[in-house]
C-alpha cells in the first residue's frame, strides 16, 4: 500500500502534465493561427512545431516523474537531431529559407520574379520549395535556399512601371517633327501616365553612326507594361513613316587594302548592315 500510494499520485500528477500540454499546446497553436499578417502555410508550420515541441518537453517531465533519468535521455535525443540535422542539412536550409521568405515575403502567389537565370510567375510558395510557370508556360521548381541566396527581382509588386524605348531617325530629318509626331501617339494612349513626376519624356538620346536616337520614357501601370510596350513601337513607328520621317538601316565601311602596298587604299564601299 505504501507503494501503491506514491504511485498513484505520480500518475494523476503526469496525467494532469499531459492534459496541460496538450491543452497550452493547442492554445498556443491557435493564437500563431490568428496572426493574420503570417501565410497560412507558416502559421500551421509554427502552430503545429510549438504545439508538439510542448508535447515533447510534458513527456519529459513526465518520465522524470516516474523517476526516469532523463538527462542521458535528452543528451541521446540530441546526439540524434545533430546527426539527422546534418543529413538533412539541405533540407533544413530550404524550411529556414521558406520560413524567412513567408515572413519577409519578397514575393506572393501571382508575381512575376526574376532570380539567378530563372524568370517566372510563381503559382506555389511552400516551406520546402518554390513553383514557377515561365513565360512558355514551362513549370519550374527551385528549392527555397537558391532563392534564398539570390537577388530577386519582383515585375509586378509596384504598381506603375518605367519604360524607356528608343527610336531613330535619320540626320536629314526635322527633329521637332519627330517629336511631335511621338508626342501625338502618346497622348492617345490613355494606359500612359501623365501626373506629375511621370509625365512622358520625349528627347534626343545620342547622336549615333548612321541615325539621330530619340528617347521616349514613359509611365504605365505594371498590368499594361508590355502592352503599352508591342502596340506603342508598332504605332510609332507607322506614324513616323506616314510623315516621312526614315529610320535609317545602320552602316559600315569597308576598307580593302592592296596587301602589297603598306598603308594605300584600294577601294571603298557602303555596305547597309
Amino acid at each position: 500500500m505504501t507503494y501503491l500510494l506514491p504511485l498513484l499520485t505520480n500518475t494523476v500528477i503526469a496525467i494532469a502534465i499531459l492534459i496541460a500540454a496538450w491543452l497550452g499546446g493547442n492554445w498556443i497553436k491557435n493564437t500563431i493561427m490568428k496572426i493574420k499578417r503570417l501565410d497560412s502555410t507558416l502559421r500551421s508550420f509554427l502552430g503545429g512545431l510549438a504545439k508538439y515541441a510542448i508535447f515533447v518537453v510534458a513527456c519529459i517531465m513526465v518520465l522524470n516523474q516516474f523517476g526516469v533519468q532523463t538527462a542521458s535521455l535528452i543528451a541521446v535525443l540530441g546526439a540524434a537531431g545533430l546527426a539527422i540535422g546534418l543529413a538533412l542539412q539541405g533540407t533544413l536550409s530550404n524550411v529556414a529559407a521558406g520560413v524567412m521568405m513567408l515572413i519577409i515575403r519578397p514575393f506572393n502567389v501571382g508575381d512575376f520574379i526574376e532570380f539567378g537565370n530563372v524568370k517566372g510567375t510563381v503559382k506555389d510558395l511552400s516551406l520546402f520549395g518554390t513553383e514557377l510557370a515561365t513565360l512558355d508556360n514551362v513549370y519550374v521548381y527551385s528549392p527555397n535556399s537558391n532563392i534564398w541566396k539570390a537577388d530577386v527581382f519582383n515585375h509586378t509588386r509596384n504598381l506603375h512601371r518605367r519604360q524607356d524605348m528608343t527610336f531613330g531617325i535619320s540626320y536629314g530629318d526635322d527633329i521637332n517633327k519627330a517629336f511631335k509626331t511621338i508626342k501625338k501617339i502618346v497622348d492617345k494612349d490613355e494606359r500612359i501616365i501623365t501626373t506629375e513626376g511621370k509625365e512622358p519624356l520625349i528627347a534626343v538620346q545620342n547622336l549615333g553612326g548612321s541615325s539621330v536616337d530619340i528617347l521616349l520614357r514613359i509611365w504605365s501601370k505594371t498590368s499594361d507594361f508590355y502592352a503599352v510596350q508591342l502596340e506603342l513601337r508598332k504605332a510609332i513607328k507607322e506614324a513616323l513613316e506616314k510623315k516621312g520621317l526614315t529610320i535609317p538601316f545602320q552602316t559600315h565601311t569597308i576598307e580593302l587594302v592592296d596587301p602589297n602596298k603598306e598603308d594605300k587604299t584600294v577601294s571603298k564601299s557602303k555596305k547597309a548592315a
